[in-house]
């Protein structure tokens, strides 16, 4: 393993018990009854362990969006495929991510949905299978043109994909030195879902059928060559879940690679991690096999409509916030679920105690 890789995973620590336990003190104080505020208390005590305090303050919300593309997205021999969009679609959302529209720059749902919250919104060439045009705005971190057909070969060597790690990592960094205190990694690339479905098959140990949906909405015969397509890259059995970034170089892709890196880095820097959807969550499984104290750093947003992201946030022992049938990418969910986080964060800071207030009912 690259001796930088090695040291993020080392240093990933986790959560401050102690700003959690006066989290809650202070929780039970507040001038309200008890649990009336649901799980935005729960969100609240978690934030104080990420943070170190028990009055947590984050502030800006950055999400970044790795785009990559895959070999198992390419059409078969008679002209199938396992995504409802061509492969040609990927350059085209980079190209859209970064446009200059009326309302501000990109013309994406990410875009539109950052700008109304306030939210950053990065943008990673992490492996676009086309000549992307030069942009100011534009993270170029390829090192290769799309992953290998996972079907019959590894998506990527070793080498690729700590490189890759490495560089959603640079890039978190980068965020963080830039004001982020909430990082949404996000994702684009026609097909991903097909190795986030075989990462989490893999790494859970579940069958092809229980954790491969319709992604973009895919017809039956579409999903099942999907399914069938998953099948194969497990059948090869070339990777082990005792060897988490083996498994990642074996089944995954470059943008998964990328925001497996942003997790890490984001807990290393003791900021918080919102996940978005599935493919999110598959990068996510990977990094808490490798550094099982992430898991204190990451948020999921909302439980996606991809039938394995359940399966995913019950083996992290993680709540959604909201069920809302999303299944786009791009770190959409996550940045819809920055304010939540935030105003959860608000209640510890800025509430006073019945004490402070000099309201009866206290404990």
């Amino acid at each position: 393993m690259h001796p930088d890789l090695t040291a993020l995973i080392s240093a990933v620590h986790p959560a401050d018990p102690a700003a959690m336990q006066a989290a809650r003190e202070r929780q039970a104080q507040l001038t309200k009854p008890a649990g009336a505020l649901g799980d935005l208390e729960s969100l609240a005590v978690r934030l104080a362990g990420v943070f170190g305090t028990e009055k947590p303050q984050p502030r800006g919300v950055a999400v970044l969006v790795a785009a990559g593309d895959h070999g198992v997205a390419q059409p078969d021999s008679e002209g199938g495929g396992v995504s409802a969009y061509p492969p040609e679609v990927t350059p085209a959302m980079v190209a859209n991510f970064l446009a200059d529209t009326p309302a501000g720059p990109g013309g994406a749902a990410v875009n539109a949905i950052a700008r109304t919250v306030g939210a950053r919104v990065y943008v990673m060439d992490a492996g676009v299978n086309a000549d992307l045009p030069g942009h100011p705005a534009l993270v170029r971190a390829a090192v290769r043109r799309g992953t290998r057909d996972l079907r019959r070969e590894a998506a990527m060597t070793r080498g690729e994909t700590e490189a890759l790690v490495l560089a959603g990592a640079a890039l978190a960094r980068r965020a963080i030195e830039e004001g982020a205190d909430l990082l949404i990694p996000g994702e684009m690339g026609i097909g991903n879902t097909t190795p986030a479905a075989a990462l989490t098959a893999r790494l859970l140990n579940l069958g092809p059928e229980a954790v491969t949906g319709r992604g973009t909405g895919v017809d039956d015969a579409t999903l099942a060559r999907k399914v069938e397509a998953v099948r194969g890259a497990l059948d090869r059995h070339a990777s082990d879940p005792a060897d988490p970034l083996g498994v990642l170089a074996d089944l995954g892709g470059f943008e998964i690679a990328a925001m497996l890196g942003m997790m890490l880095q984001a807990a290393a820097s003791r900021r918080a991690v919102i996940l978005d959807g599935f493919v999110e969550g598959s990068a996510a499984l990977v990094g808490v096999a490798l550094a099982p104290a992430l898991r204190d750093f990451l948020f999921p947003a909302g439980e996606c409509a991809e039938i394995g992201h359940a399966a995913q946030l019950a083996h992290l022992n993680l709540k959604p916030m909201f069920r809302l049938g999303l299944r786009l990418g791009e770190g959409t969910g996550g940045v819809l679920a920055a304010p939540l986080l935030l105003s959860a964060a608000a209640t510890l800071r800025e509430m006073r105690t019945f004490a402070e207030a000099g309201v009866p009912g206290g404990g």
